[in-house]
């Protein structure tokens, strides 16, 4: 590729053709500030933070959309652009609700950050008139407060751009104008999926999830409750940012003992539900395939997707597995199997889940979750909730030993952890399909066609005798061009996997949220998921229909995979759903 030669800062910089100021300045070690910028999302120029001088021009131009020609000269650190940048945080901070000590984003919030490298005082604002707005609490999974909110529209381009959905906009003009719903309808009452997707994105405190941190410490405090959690693949996975270690870091045995520590009775480990979903869902895939069952069979194991596909695809609810997700699963046999081995009662058990995921909030509530009577799950908090309910204790997570979960709902394998990854829940299955329908040992068990942030990858295995094509989508915006293809024709898939957040799990909407710079030039999603490729290459046991406590929930209470038993506990239905149907 062609690169140009510009000067910033009167250093010379060698930039691809067709780069902006903004990539050529990241070239130079130089960091322009955003606040709407989000790289191949949001590109509009909006915030005006990014301005930079360019000689000749007329006035200050926003970096991150302004491309570089040969010859240009850029100063990015004059007393003009600096006082520009200044003003325009202070008008910002003008119309915001400045209550920082309170706020959940307090100490990780891009308008904080800059006020501070900017030397933005408290009394340095424009004083006057200030938006009007009511905080929307009405969606299951989040509130909208838009006394918070800048009006950088990341939110907004990640919900109609790379979800595929557009339920949030900009409603009114000028000074009114607010981020919201059409006709000024709640969340709630809307086809949003609860992905969390706008909260990973906002630089602020504007969006948040519902904080469930007190309930569960109210539950722990109850003498006559049994309060048990379990953790998904993704959470060990990415829990350490909010401890500042670097992105990536396993720390799946410091979890373990900081739950301990806040006072949960038993500490499990969602990868023991997830071997349990393969098993279900390789037996219902098989099934499928010899008795000309509904093909191609879609995953259920990404609630969002699942809400997407009632609204979006409702013809195609039939594709979907019926096994619940491993949350849910999970909740179902600790209420049951769990409580008898325990001599409990499933109502004196609270069932609490550590998730990367708002929509598992969601989830909880719908219909057909309660097996035994009583909530599969009763909370599901969000990796950001752990890590404040361990800085609200006083717990100092980085001192931590490492502690290992406990038994018998602890033990997963490296197929169950691999589930955080786009592309894993295909691998875990067809490591036990294949295995299933052939009789014999998988001499390779990778399957490395269906990794990768790629947003679609297709593959196609020989298998015992016939040609199992599969198909992987992350992100509901490529689900959306995946069905649209099955829908024509144009593609025939035998199994599909399908995750409602871009990369997957790591990327969840709950995840720890990383500012404007880090996710325009880190591959959070990919550092992430290696942190579960790796537990996986390093677990003895890598295939779920040999984790040993699942073999003895066969043995002693479900039977088999697929019998009376296990539908009842581990599987679900759904509804077909309008558009704007909740």
């Amino acid at each position: 590729m062609e690169n140009i030669t510009i000067k910033i800062n009167g250093t010379e910089v060698s930039a691809p053709k067709g780069s902006t100021i903004l990539e050529a300045a990241r070239i130079a070690h130089i960091e322009i500030p955003t606040l709407c910028f989000l790289k191949e999302i949001n590109e509009i120029g909006a915030c005006r933070m990014c301005v930079v001088e360019v000689k000749g021009a007329r006035s200050l131009v926003a970096s991150c959309v302004y491309p570089i020609n040969p010859g240009m000269e850029v100063f990015t650190n004059t007393p003009k652009v600096l006082d520009s940048r200044k003003k325009t945080l202070q008008l910002l901070l003008s119309n915001h609700e400045r209550k920082c000590l309170s706020c959940v984003r307090s100490g990780n919030c891009e308008l904080q950050t800059l006020a501070k490298e900017l030397g933005v005082e408290d009394e340095a604002y424009y004083d006057g008139a200030v938006t009007q707005s009511c905080p929307d609490d009405s969606a299951a999974h989040m509130i909208r407060d838009n006394s918070k909110c800048i009006l950088c529209r990341r939110c907004v381009a990640v919900c109609e751009k790379v979800q595929g959905i557009g339920v949030i906009g900009a409603n009114d003009r000028g000074f009114d104008t607010n981020i919201g719903s059409a006709f000024k309808m709640g969340l709630g009452e809307t086809s949003c999926v609860s992905c969390g997707q706008c909260i990973a994105v906002c630089p602020t405190g504007a969006l948040r999830e519902k904080d469930y941190i007190d309930d569960v410490l109210a539950a722990i405090a109850d003498p006559d409750k049994h309060v048990i959690v379990q953790t998904a693949p993704a959470v060990r996975a990415g829990l350490g940012e909010e401890f500042g270690y670097p992105i990536g870091t396993n720390v799946e045995g410091k979890m373990a003992a900081a739950l301990r520590r806040i006072g949960f009775d038993k500490v499990f480990d969602t990868n023991f539900s997830a071997d349990l979903t393969i098993m279900e869902e390789a037996h219902e895939f098989i099934e499928r395939v010899q008795h000309g069952g509904v093909l191609p069979m879609i995953t259920s194991c990404s609630p969002g997707w699942i809400k997407y596909c009632e609204h979006y695809f409702p013809d195609m609810t039939e594709n979907l597995s019926s096994c619940k997700s491993p949350q849910q699963m999970f909740g179902a046999i600790a209420k049951s199997y769990y409580a008898e081995k325990q001599g409990l009662k499933p109502k004196d058990i609270v069932s609490v889940s550590i998730m990367p995921c708002t929509a598992k909030k969601f989830e909880i509530g719908r219909n057909d979750q309660a097996a035994n009577g009583v909530p599969d799950v009763d909370y599901s908090l969000t990796t950001r909730e752990l890590a404040r309910m361990i800085k609200k204790l006083g717990i100092r997570f980085n001192e931590l030993p490492d502690e290992e979960f406990d038994a018998p709902l602890g033990l997963g394998t490296g197929a169950a952890v691999i589930f955080g990854a786009t592309g894993g829940v295909m691998e875990a299955a067809l490591r036990t399909a294949v295995e299933t329908l052939t009789g014999e040992e998988l001499a390779a068990l990778d399957f490395t066609d269906v990794r990768g942030m790629e947003g679609i990858k297709e593959a196609t295995y020989p298998v015992a005798g016939m040609d199992v094509k599969v198909a992987v989508a992350s992100g509901l915006g490529n689900a959306k061009k995946l069905l649209d293809k099955v829908k024509s024709g144009e593609a025939d898939y035998h199994f599909i996997e399908i995750m409602g957040c871009p990369g997957g799990c790591v990327n969840g909407g709950g995840q720890p949220q990383q500012p404007g710079p880090v996710r325009n030039t880190v591959d959070v999603r990919a550092l992430r998921a290696q942190v579960l490729y790796d537990s996986d290459k390093n677990n003895p046991i890598r295939k779920s229909h040999e984790n040993p406590a699942i073999k003895e929930l066969y043995d002693t209470y479900l039977g088999r995979p697929g019998s009376e038993m296990a539908h009842h506990l581990l599987h679900t239905t759904y509804v077909k759903r309008r558009i704007n149907e909740i």
